[in-house]
């Protein structure tokens, strides 16, 4: 069966639905704790998928994701490494997204390549707890290799606007197919404020590496794996899972054809 590690820190508070999303899609989900790994690095051997969840590690201190990102670069850089050599998987969700990208795992895929990109304060210089609607493009992400059709999820956030470093960085996204999706309207077009909640740079929720492995997004698959959890279920007569399962599916069906 696919073990997935689910990574927990101080502060860490979406690791539940982050097990239950990968037990929902057929894999054994485990809670791993960061001192866990500080003792027995080898630990990350046992797993095929590495799952970052939301949260605020460490109170978000220098900045959402910072510590954690720190930690993954500066005691973890070889577990990490050997992890990535083998044909494994990581997603890193909210908090987790952020941890990737500031320790430069993403959009490289190279902890070794430094920091491209960063995941600042919302435009709107508040917290943002809403339901989005997300437009996938052309990408080569193995998490959402079939999933063709715009999809809504909920975002909770101070910290996620996407900006990349220069011109460069956003042009290789583009040309590599590593933008995953979108944030847009309820007809799918490109749209500002309150679509956009956090002013992300070409209106970026999600992102992968190169391989497609490695796998970033801003707001939450995990907390739509039902469709009781949408709000408005009822009125739109919604049956069967939520929209964020099919990308958990993804991941272990993948990792078991591998």
């Amino acid at each position: 069966m696919v073990k997935a590690a689910v990574l927990k820190a101080p502060g860490t508070n979406c690791d539940g639905e982050t097990l239950h999303a990968f037990e929902l899609a057929g894999a054994q989900a485990e809670p791993v704790w960061v001192e866990e790994l500080k003792e027995n690095k080898e630990r990350l051997n046992r797993y095929q998928i590495l799952a970052i969840p939301g949260g605020f590690t460490y109170g978000d201190d220098l900045g959402a994701g910072r510590l954690l990102a720190n930690e993954l670069k500066h005691r973890f850089l070889e577990a990490m490494e050997a992890f990535l050599r083998r044909p494994t998987l990581v997603i890193g969700i909210c908090n987790g997204f952020q941890m990737l990208v500031k320790s430069g795992l993403l959009p490289s895929g190279r902890l070794s390549a430094g920091q491209e990109a960063t995941l600042t304060f919302n435009d709107s210089g508040r917290f943002e707890d809403r339901w989005v609607h997300l437009r996938p493009e052309f990408n080569v992400c193995i998490w959402t290799q079939g999933l063709e059709e715009a999809i809504e999820l909920p975002v909770a956030h101070g910290e996620g606007k996407f900006v990349p470093r220069d011109p460069h960085v956003l042009e290789n996204l583009v040309g590599f197919g590593q933008i995953v999706y979108h944030y847009c309207d309820p007809q799918g077009q490109e749209a500002a404020y309150p679509w956009n909640p956090n002013g992300s740079i070409g209106a970026i929720a999600g992102i992968c590496d190169p391989t497609g492995r490695i796998f970033g997004l801003m707001p939450h698959p995990e907390r739509h794996v039902s469709f009781l959890q949408h709000p408005r279920w009822g009125r739109q007569g919604r049956t069967g899972e939520g929209q964020g399962l099919a990308i958990f599916r993804n991941g272990v069906q993948w990792v078991e054809k591998s």
